[in-house]
């Protein structure tokens, strides 16, 4: 009985402290409602490699993991963050609309100027940029952006909403981080095969999915690859893996 009242206690506690920062982040950045339900957006790439994009959500101050998203970036060619920013803000909420689902109360963008102009520009094309409240990060000073207003909003370093708004900006990173790691590990690991005479994509995909490795693939007897991609290139993948 003594534990069951203390981890509620515990709980009562966590959400009072929830409450008080979404409270702050409300005064702090002028909403007009409480920010309970955030949404945050950020970019990986190296040097405009497999580009992607990651949208992590936060409801009452605590993660939503099941709700996150990540994108690959498909109409941007190159190191662009403004252009990959402005697509995957309008794929996110084309999409939320088309499912008739709830819009955040607040969106944070991580980047200064040139990202937060970019995800407004993308909210204006499907609408709803009058609906949510949006502000851009930016990672030096932590100066905080608002659209139409070129002055930043620097907020103390101590304020337990810059430190809310820090969380899910570096949450957002690390999701993003995490995607972009894992896409060029298959990358590299398809392009191995890819390598081989005779082996495009498609068939380095069909290898990977029923295998799982390359290493599998190499220890994966003639007639089992062939039941994947048909006599003629087990034999190729045979003798390029070996």
């Amino acid at each position: 009985m003594m534990k069951k009242n203390l981890m509620e206690h515990k709980f009562k506690s966590k959400t009072k402290v929830n409450q008080d920062h979404l409270e702050q982040i409300q005064k702090d950045l002028r909403l007009t409602s409480l920010p309970k339900h955030i949404e945050c957006f950020d970019n990986s790439n190296i040097q405009g490699s497999n580009p992607v994009a990651s949208c992590v959500v936060f409801i009452n101050g605590r993660p939503a993991k099941s709700a996150y998203r990540h994108f690959n970036v498909k109409t941007v060619d190159g190191p662009d963050d403004y252009a990959s920013m402005r697509e995957i803000v309008k794929r996110r909420y084309t999409g939320q609309i088309k499912k008739g689902e709830a819009l955040p109360d607040l969106i944070v963008i991580d980047g200064g100027k040139g990202q937060l102009n970019a995800a407004v520009e993308a909210l204006k094309e499907v609408g709803i940029y009058q609906e949510v409240a949006v502000i851009g990060i930016a990672k030096q000073l932590e100066e905080l952006f608002y659209p139409n207003d070129p002055l930043p909003l620097m907020l103390n370093k101590r304020s337990p909403a810059l430190k809310l708004i820090q969380q899910i900006r570096n949450e957002a990173h690390r999701f993003a981080i995490t995607f972009h790691r894992k896409k060029r590990s298959q990358h590299f690991t398809r392009t191995s095969l890819e390598v081989i005479d005779g082996i495009g994509e498609k068939t380095a995909i069909q290898l990977l999915r029923s295998f799982g490795s390359v290493e599998a693939i190499r220890n994966a007897t003639m007639e089992d690859i062939a039941l994947v991609i048909g006599q003629k290139k087990a034999q190729l993948i045979k003798a390029g893996l070996h």
